[in-house]
């Protein structure tokens, strides 16, 4: 089972954040248990504005074995289209094409998601299965 990984869990993980550290720290355990761990390139980017030098991050997601995957350009096409029929629908400037790449690729490559937005997932990702870790 593959599981990707938003950067609200990771970055929960790697700051740490006291409120969702030990739920998140939970969720990921348990999701190495069942198979991989990856991230795609927009968390990568995300995750680099906490970290001085990209050889930290790379030697951190190493270390925790979750891989690194590019968006696929399926998956792109198909975030650009969810995203197109969102702003189609009045959907407001606080969602950026990156969120939709994240749950593209997580449809696309992965059995599931662990992310905390999980409300903003299921609306748009319907046959996504979505972990959020607050819920624990």
């Amino acid at each position: 089972m593959t599981t990707a990984v938003d950067t609200s869990v990771l970055l929960d993980i790697f700051l740490p954040d006291p409120k969702f550290l030990d739920r998140s720290l939970k969720a990921v355990k348990e999701g190495y248990r069942l198979g991989a761990l990856v991230i795609c390139e927009p968390v990568y980017a995300e995750l680099s504005s906490q970290f001085e030098a990209r050889e930290l991050l790379d030697e951190i997601l190493e270390r925790n074995q979750i891989a690194v995957e590019a968006v696929t350009r399926q998956a792109a096409f198909n975030a650009g289209r969810i995203f197109g029929s969102y702003r189609r629908r009045g959907g407001k400037r606080d969602r950026i094409i990156t969120d939709f790449l994240i749950g593209s690729h997580a449809a696309t490559n992965a059995d599931r998601l662990l992310s905390r937005d999980r409300g903003f997932f299921r609306r748009y990702f319907e046959n996504l299965i979505i972990i959020d870790p607050s819920d624990a």
